[in-house]
């Protein structure tokens, strides 16, 4: 019987060992190199090189740009733009160092059309992964400067630092004080707050589906 089939069902299937290569993560926006004019807007925020080897620090900001165009991992990354986990440790000295923090607030006041605004999106994207080591106060950086892109989802899923500051200025104590004259008033009262505290407090996690569709 075995003889009668093509020979492409003849021949025995041979499966690969070992786990399988992740397909590359989706770019998101747009992303190109860095042009001569963007690198000469980004290099006066950038930190003093310290002591060590010295790195093409260009090249480094061309990588983490690349991977901050996807929602994939350092790992991700092709190989043209070098190894994921010398970027990686690169990108983290970046952030500690305050970079993230210095161009949101140079792209904030750069005029439109300039070099700054055209990296609007890849900055901003950068920006909300150094979120996870500087916290909540890039959050608010970015909402006070009315970059809402750089925050890791929509605002209405984000914690709010300026909304907790409002609700620990409100008088729940005269609140309280009518609770005998009018139960029903200080319950709702109560409902608001409850409100309030969550968007304040933003969701624990966000889902994928929705970080990707922030753009």
């Amino acid at each position: 019987m075995r003889d009668f089939l093509p020979p492409i069902f003849r021949e025995p299937r041979i499966y690969p060992r070992g786990p399988r290569p992740r397909p590359p993560a989706w770019i998101l926006i747009p992303y190109a190199r860095l042009t001569d004019e963007q690198w000469a807007a980004l290099r006066p925020h950038l930190p003093p090189s310290g002591r060590g080897r010295p790195c093409d620090q260009r090249a480094h900001l061309d990588a983490i740009f690349r991977v901050g165009a996807t929602e994939g991992s350092w790992r991700e990354l092709p190989e043209a733009y070098g190894k994921g986990a010398t970027v990686a440790r690169h990108f983290r000295r970046l952030t500690h160092a305050g970079l993230w923090e210095r161009l949101l607030h140079a792209l904030a006041a750069a005029p439109p059309g300039s070099p700054l605004r055209e990296l609007e999106g890849l900055i901003c994207r950068a920006a909300r992964r150094a979120i996870r080591l500087r916290g909540v106060g890039l959050i608010a950086l970015a909402r006070r400067l009315g970059l809402l892109r750089a925050l890791p989802g929509p605002p209405v899923m984000v914690a709010d630092p300026a909304l907790s500051e409002i609700i620990r200025g409100l008088p729940l104590a005269q609140q309280f004080r009518r609770w005998r004259r009018d139960k029903g008033a200080v319950l709702e009262f109560l409902r608001g707050l409850r409100s309030l505290h969550t968007l304040a407090g933003g969701r624990r996690y966000i889902p994928r589906h929705i970080r990707e569709a922030w753009l």
